[in-house]
């Protein structure tokens, strides 16, 4: 087999272990099999999909593959042990858990993006690195190759992985995601972990009925046969019925609320892909984990958190098209086509239907759309980039959200967000002063996700019910006159920035092809690199889209200027043998933080995959 680099993996150190039963894992221990460490952390989409992507692998080769997730988190509430230990159930992630939070391991491993996948063969070494989604086909071959060596070597070990599953907790809802109001006073929600929806009485707690048979699956059919995956936000069309983005699925369902039927509409059950249609028939173009819908402009607006965009869904013709957003990932305003998201995770349609309100996660942004003319335009209103996040009230320009998964419109013209990773409820007045004004309206809410208006209490007073996933609960609230006082905190992603030398930098982009496979030039340049920065002033030369996965950019700014470069890298690879070859598309998008200094690098080396010889690993 092809010689590999042989490096010393090193130990796995973090706080604590979840998913061993109580045991503690180490790499002596795990010697003989073969190991793949997972970096994830659990607000980021990428992530999830790998999650996804590896059952398959567990499943096929649970004798002689250990798959190892390592928690490395970005946000300050993803640090809380509690809160890991809820995303690893939440998301259904059945193997051993590493709970990093001061990112040692990220470290060690010299890890620079969510998701990464490392591979470990039975003797302890590293042989594979792999930055973004689609490499496990790549990752399996590997394996086959590593099963086959060791076998015949005597150093592989079989036996079953060192996984513990937790006991399942009873309660009508777990870890629901999103609440829709039905026009009969009942509510609709989303039952994400159990792949349910469940209607409860006008009390938020009684289960009226149940939909969907609660295992995983994309089936039509009634009530009690019909299948999802992960389903989250729900949207009333215009006709009574119900749109469903039922998130692990890639698809949009139809509910019909009389009967409890449910049909796909829109999605072929894959995951979109760079390259694939972007509009068409709605059964024949591939989504990418929509994570809410909203009925605005005469359309079904669509959170599509896995490719950062808006799309469109129109129930008449059929049909799909992209709305807004470039599928790169970031905090840009300006026409629809040319804005950048960062995994959308709330919509909501202001009180009068001229805009539809964003929660933006990953740029702990609220955005919204509008309409210019014939066309569109998207604007911020509170956020001010990936890394920069927190609580803090006051003017819109200053204010801060932590990851924020839910907006609910108000009658009076602002908005409420469910400000997830603070959990709290903030409203944000755009009628206050030049720019706006957030507040806080509550805390203590246990990771809200989603919120609707409810019918008025019995005094008349306003009331909103709140999703609490991490409580498992619809939670109702009266909206207060006067907001509560939060101390204010603002925060930057842990992460540490590169020092890099002010001047030239060369960027360089790891991509070897994967065994047996080639680069795939039959439909143009196999390789895309694209690079800008944040401010943009930051670069001074370099920026823009090139075919090599190298580029020379030069870098301006006095002495300790920070900022974020923004390298986007795609390689496109296929079979080199059989009639009908496989073809397959690989890409990560890396936001590097990086501070200027003297003392820093010229050169950065980004693994998409494969081993660079100067990785650290």
């Amino acid at each position: 087999m092809t010689n590999r680099a042989r490096v010393r993996a090193p130990e796995l150190h973090g706080r604590s272990w979840i998913n061993t039963g109580g045991e503690e894992l180490d790499l002596a221990g795990l010697r003989g099999r073969i190991v793949v460490l997972d970096f994830w952390t659990f607000c980021c989409i990428n992530c999830l999909h790998v999650i996804d992507e590896l059952r398959e692998l567990e499943e096929r080769h649970q004798d002689t593959v250990v798959v190892i997730g390592v928690h490395s988190p970005k946000f300050v509430h993803e640090a809380e042990h509690t809160a890991v230990v809820d995303a690893v159930e939440r998301y259904g992630v059945a193997h051993p858990v590493l709970d990093d939070p001061e990112l040692a391991t990220w470290k060690q491993y010299a890890v620079r993006a969510w998701p990464t996948l490392v591979v470990i063969d039975p003797e302890g070494y590293v042989v594979a690195q792999h930055a973004g989604e689609g490499h496990v086909h790549a990752i399996e071959k590997l394996v086959g190759q590593l099963e086959a060596e060791h076998e015949e070597k005597g150093t592989l070990r079989r036996g079953e992985a060192p996984f513990s599953a937790p006991e399942p907790v009873a309660g009508e809802l777990r870890f629901p995601g999103k609440v829709l109001a039905l026009p009969e006073g009942t509510f609709l929600v989303s039952d994400t972990t159990r792949h349910q929806l469940v209607e409860l009485a006008a009390d938020g707690e009684t289960v009226l009925r149940r939909i969907g048979a609660g295992e995983r699956g994309l089936v039509d059919g009634a009530a009690d046969t019909a299948r999802f995956n992960e389903p989250q936000g729900l949207a009333l069309l215009p006709d009574g019925g119900v749109l469903v983005a039922d998130t692990v699925n890639h698809a949009l369902r139809r509910l019909d609320p009389a009967t409890g039927a449910v049909v796909t509409v829109a999605g072929t059950g894959a995951q979109w892909w760079q390259g694939a249609p972007t509009s068409g028939p709605a059964r024949e173009v591939a989504l990418s984990s929509p994570w809410d819908v909203a009925w605005f402009a005469g359309q079904a607006w669509i959170a599509m958190a896995g490719v950062h965009q808006l799309w469109t869904y129109d129930p008449v013709s059929g049909t799909v098209t992209v709305a807004a957003g470039t599928t790169n990932e970031g905090l840009v305003d300006g026409p629809a086509a040319e804005a950048w998201f960062a995994q959308p995770s709330g919509l909501a349609v202001a009180a009068d239907g001229t805009r539809l309100w964003v929660a933006d996660s990953e740029t702990s942004a609220l955005r919204r759309v509008e309409q210019a003319g014939e066309d569109f335009v998207v604007r911020t209103a509170v956020g001010t980039g990936l890394f920069d996040f927190g609580h803090r009230d006051g003017p819109a320009g200053q204010a801060l959200f932590q990851h924020p998964l839910g907006v609910t419109a108000l009658p009076d013209g602002s908005v409420a967000v469910c400000d997830t990773y603070n959990h709290a409820l903030r409203r944000y007045d755009p009628a206050t002063g030049e720019v706006g004004e957030v507040s806080t309206l509550a805390t203590d809410l246990r990771e809200p996700s989603g919120a609707v208006l409810a019918p008025d209490g019995a005094d008349g007073a306003p009331e909103i019910v709140v999703v609490e996933s991490a409580r498992h609960r619809l939670t109702r609230l009266r909206l207060p006159e006067d907001a509560v006082r939060v101390e204010a905190v603002a925060h930057r992603t842990q992460r540490a920035a590169t020092e890099v030398a002010p001047g030239a930098l060369r960027l360089d982009v790891v991509f070897q092809p994967p065994p047996g496979q080639k680069l795939d030039s039959r439909y143009g340049p196999a390789t895309r690199l694209v690079v800008s920065s944040t401010p943009p002033g930051l670069l001074a030369a370099g920026e823009g889209t090139g075919t090599e996965l190298h580029r020379e950019v030069r870098l301006t700014g006095d002495e300790g200027t920070e900022g974020v470069l923004h390298v986007s890298a795609m390689a496109a690879s296929c079979d080199e043998e059989g009639e009908y070859p496989a073809c397959h598309m690989h890409q990560q998008d890396w936001g590097v933080p990086v501070r200027l200094s003297a003392q820093g690098v010229d050169r950065l080396p980004l693994v998409l995959a494969g081993m660079a010889a100067d990785s650290g690993s």
